[in-house]
C-alpha cells in the first residue's frame, strides 16, 4: 500500500475497521509515529500473532518497509484476519503527512478505575477541549477561522453528551448533563496537555497568527486521535472500546475541518497575521 492510499484508507474507513501496527522498536516510535498507530515491535509481534484481531484489516508500517514487509507476509501465512492486511511501502521514510512524536499520554486515563470512572474523565477532556475552542473563539472573535472553532466548540459539547449517554447508563440516580459539564474543570486537554500551558502558547503565537494556531490546533487533535485510539485498544472493556474508537472518528472529522479552514490563512496579506 502506497502512503497516498493509506491516507485514503484511513480518510474514508471507520477506525472499528482496522489496525495500524507500527512494529519498529520504542525508541523509534517515540520520536514520530503516525497518529493511532499501536506500537508492536516485530519481534513480540512475531512471538503473539494469534493476539492481532481477526475482524479488522492489518496495516503494518516501520522505518522503511522491510520489518513491516515481513510481518505483513507471516500475518497473511498464519492466516490471522479474515479481513485485508497491509504494508505500508516505503514505511515512515516515505510518509509525508501529519505524524506525532513521544508515547500517547495514556497516563490521563487511569486504567484501574471503574468504566464510570474512565467515561467521566473522557468528559472531562471534552471539557478542556470545548474551553480551548472557546477561548480562541472570543480572543479572535472578529476574524474568519473563529467561525471554525466556534463550530468545534459545539462540537465537543456534542462529544461529551455521547460520553455521557453512555455514563448515565451505568448510574441509578444521573445528574443532568448540563449540571455534569458544569462542574467538570477541563484542565487538561484530550492529548494530555495542560489547558492553561496551551493557551499561554496560543496567545503568544507571532507571524502569521491564524496559520500557527491552525498548527496548534491540528498537534492537539492528532495527539487526541493517537490518544483515544491507543486507549480502544488498551482497554478491556467493550464499552469503553466502541467509546474511545468512536471519539477517535470524531477527532479524525475535526482534523478535516481544520485543514479545510486553512484556506483562510492565504488570504491574509503577506504576514498573515491576525490582531489579538
Amino acid at each position: 500500500m502506497s502512503p497516498e492510499k493509506l491516507k485514503q484508507y484511513i480518510e474514508k474507513n471507520k477506525e472499528s475497521d482496522y489496525l495500524l501496527v507500527d512494529v519498529r522498536q520504542p525508541e523509534e516510535y517515540v520520536q514520530r509515529h503516525i497518529p493511532g498507530a499501536k506500537l508492536i515491535p516485530i519481534k513480540e509481534l512475531v512471538a503473539n500473532l494469534s493476539d492481532l484481531p481477526s475482524g479488522k484489516d492489518l496495516i503494518f508500517y516501520c522505518h522503511s518497509g522491510g520489518r513491516s514487509e515481513a510481518a505483513a507476509t507471516l500475518a497473511a501465512e498464519e492466516k490471522v484476519s479474515n479481513k485485508n492486511i497491509y504494508n505500508l511501502e516505503g514505511g515512515i521514510m516515505a510518509w509525508d503527512d501529519r505524524m506525532v512524536s513521544d508515547y500517547p499520554r495514556v497516563q490521563v486515563f487511569d486504567k484501574s478505575k471503574s468504566l464510570s470512572e474512565l467515561l467521566l474523565t473522557a468528559m472531562d477532556l471534552e471539557k478542556g477541549a470545548f474551553r480551548f475552542y472557546k477561548y480562541i473563539k472570543k480572543r479572535f472573535v472578529s476574524e474568519p477561522f473563529s467561525k471554525t472553532f466556534e463550530q468545534l466548540s459545539t462540537e465537543e459539547i456534542v462529544h461529551a453528551k455521547a460520553v455521557y449517554r453512555y455514563w448515565k447508563k451505568n448510574e441509578s440516580d444521573s445528574p443532568e448533563f448540563e449540571t455534569i459539564f458544569e462542574n467538570l474543570k477541563g484542565e487538561i486537554l484530550e492529548g494530555g496537555e495542560n489547558l492553561v500551558d496551551i493557551l499561554k502558547r496560543a496567545t503568544a503565537i507571532e507571524g502569521n497568527t491564524c496559520m500557527n494556531i491552525m498548527e496548534l490546533a491540528l498537534n492537539i487533535e492528532n495527539s487526541s486521535f493517537d490518544l483515544y485510539r491507543t486507549m480502544a485498544e488498551q482497554t478491556d472493556i467493550k464499552e469503553a472500546q466502541d467509546l474511545f474508537l468512536s471519539i477517535a472518528q470524531a477527532e479524525k472529522t475535526h482534523m478535516k475541518t481544520l485543514i479545510d479552514t486553512i484556506d483562510v490563512c492565504g488570504h491574509l496579506g503577506n504576514e498573515g497575521k491576525y490582531g489579538g
